[in-house]
């Protein structure tokens, strides 16, 4: 047979065409066999909730993934299709999301009967560190941070705006900031409310010690540092956070199969089928895995 120059620049055009889906399904394949591979050695259910387009714009306009209703739908049926005996492992690398949807998610997690760990391998800052404070054991790099979980209404802290009434008399006020003002302290208040009830989970142990619930509630939620301050391994622990140092090298590698993206994806993936307990396979040699491993739009 005999080709010519267009034969050839068509033969191009498919395999060039095709080539983008075909590397799509290879990534997808090495995702699926990573988590299987992770919640094996665990014997876990495994829930990726990763927020990668930090830094995307659309003609001038930032863009970034937050915690979403989408999101949360998507673990809470996870949540249902795992057994009360399963334990469940979330890898969390978000910069936080809207009040409902972290607010759903978290307590799906504390209702779940079995262990729940979070890891953390970069940074879950605002709800992120909301669904950190849901979970038994928060599994940190020793580098990862922490985020404060103060509410925001819109562009400015709650607390912000209640300093500005603080500091002004209110003659000198306007009424929208009056009635920003009587959200904030509602907001602040909710917030507290929730995260208490985070802290004093007791089932099946208390996970924090009672006399720093107050001190941890007040250094997270009342805005005294900015809402974007990292909080590092040795502050968390240190105002009493159950923070474990040391990530499987499985989670390293998986965060490896999920770059930065030039398209949407989904930001929440895990296997949707129900599982049952299977046996367990023998620790691979290597780093050890951390113990316990077996049986108003408001924003944060």
């Amino acid at each position: 047979m005999n080709f010519n120059f267009f034969d050839l620049f068509w033969i191009f055009l498919v395999i060039s065409s095709l080539q983008p889906v075909w590397q799509r399904r290879q990534l997808e394949f090495r995702r699926i066999k990573a988590i299987k591979d992770f919640e094996r050695r665990r014997q876990s259910r495994v829930i990726l909730l990763i927020h990668r387009q930090e830094s995307i714009s659309l003609l001038g306009i930032p863009l970034s993934r937050y915690i979403t209703i989408e999101d949360s739908e998507q673990i809470l049926r996870a949540i249902r299709l795992t057994p009360p005996d399963v334990p469940i492992d979330l890898i969390l690398h978000t910069p936080g999301g809207l009040v409902l949807a972290t607010e759903q998610i978290a307590r799906a997690l504390i209702r779940h009967p079995a262990k729940v760990t979070v890891f953390v391998p970069h940074y879950a800052m605002s709800g992120g560190t909301m669904l950190a404070l849901a979970s038994d054991e928060i599994v940190m790099d020793a580098n990862a941070v922490l985020g404060p979980v103060d509410p925001q209404l819109g562009n400015f802290p709650a607390a912000s705006v209640l300093k500005v009434v603080e500091d002004k008399p209110i003659s000198e006020i306007d009424d929208e900031t009056l009635i920003m003002a009587d959200l904030s302290r509602k907001a602040i208040r909710q917030v507290q409310r929730f995260v208490r009830t985070l802290l004093q989970d007791t089932i099946p142990q208390p996970k924090i010690d009672p006399e720093k619930v107050e001190s941890i509630i007040q250094t997270l939620t009342t805005g005294q540092v900015t809402h974007d301050y990292p909080i590092t391994v040795e502050e968390a622990t240190e105002i009493g956070l159950p923070i474990t140092v040391g990530l499987p090298n499985a989670i390293y590698n998986l965060m490896e199969l999920y770059p930065q993206p030039q398209g949407g994806r989904p930001s929440v993936q895990y296997i949707p089928l129900p599982y049952d307990r299977r046996p367990s396979l023998p620790e691979p040699k290597g780093r050890p895995l951390p113990e316990g491993a077996s049986a108003n739009h408001k924003s944060w």
